[in-house]
């Protein structure tokens, strides 16, 4: 079985020197290929550096995290591109979006926060088209917003990726008509996300990617634990469960959809 886990955030296990021993847990798992996630400038290098360090095992992608998103996003924001240059230039520019979840309790700092949010994400998506790469979508508590800034952006959908997709069926149909697409993660094992299992089902296996998003969201049987790319075979299996398709079949077609889709070589 040969599984890539399409979403992960390996730079807490690089600086607790814990990295090589999940990269082994990993390849046992049958999972030989990772996607470490930027989130800010402060994970930027570091992954550039593993991805150097680790071909062909490892790579990455560059983007600013609603989360990180502050007054100051537009510095941030400029250094972007200068990543996008031969050699171990990232995958994909991500992960960039909206989340109305994390917003401060203040409705006025909330509604400055959003503006904020909002204009870092139109400018990233600006930048994913000139770029003509792959983008991956963080998009909590915000969905309308977020497919209609993609569509205003005119960002090719079926380069954009909903990563630890968390809708459901009504809004992955909206996404996979544009071309785009929805990736899973260990709530898709969870007893109490059937909507999550309902939307994997409306996608299919077509178009369907994997994640970790580890450190969080550890599936079952190990929640409780930290996650880890080793437990994309666990996500694996229940999604084979759910589309009642073999579990060989699904690790497949799944690596397959996330090597086209990155372009990985």
């Amino acid at each position: 079985m040969d599984l890539i886990d399409s979403h992960c955030h390996l730079k807490g296990f690089k600086d607790k020197g814990e990295l090589n021993a999940v990269l082994q847990r990993a390849a046992d798992a049958g999972v030989t290929r990772l996607i470490t996630v930027g989130t800010s400038p402060k994970d930027w290098v570091p992954y550039r550096e593993m991805t150097a360090a680790n071909p062909g095992k490892i790579d990455y992608t560059v983007g600013l995290h609603p989360c990180y998103v502050d007054a100051e996003w537009s510095d941030a924001v400029s250094n972007i591109s200068t990543f996008f240059i031969p050699p171990n230039a990232p995958v994909a520019l991500g992960e960039i979006g909206l989340d109305y979840f994390h917003l401060p309790k203040d409705p006025v700092e909330a509604g400055e926060l959003m503006i904020h949010q909002e204009e870092a994400f139109r400018q990233q998506l600006m930048l994913a088209g000139e770029l003509d790469c792959p983008v991956v979508i963080h998009s909590r508590n915000a969905f309308d917003d977020t497919f209609r800034m993609i569509q205003e952006s005119g960002v090719d959908w079926n380069r954009i990726v909903f990563h630890c997709y968390s809708y459901g069926a009504e809004e992955i149909a909206k996404i996979n008509e544009c071309g785009g697409r929805g990736s899973f993660t260990g709530i898709v094992t969870y007893k109490s996300a059937p909507e999550i299992r309902d939307a994997l089902r409306s996608q299919g296996i077509d178009r369907l990617m994997l994640e970790t998003d580890c450190p969080y969201l550890t599936p079952e049987p190990h929640r409780g634990k930290p996650n880890e790319p080793a437990f994309v075979a666990n996500i694996a299996e229940r999604c084979a469960e759910a589309l009642a398709v073999p579990l060989d079949e699904l690790a497949a077609q799944t690596s397959a959809n996330t090597k086209a889709f990155f372009q990985l070589a």
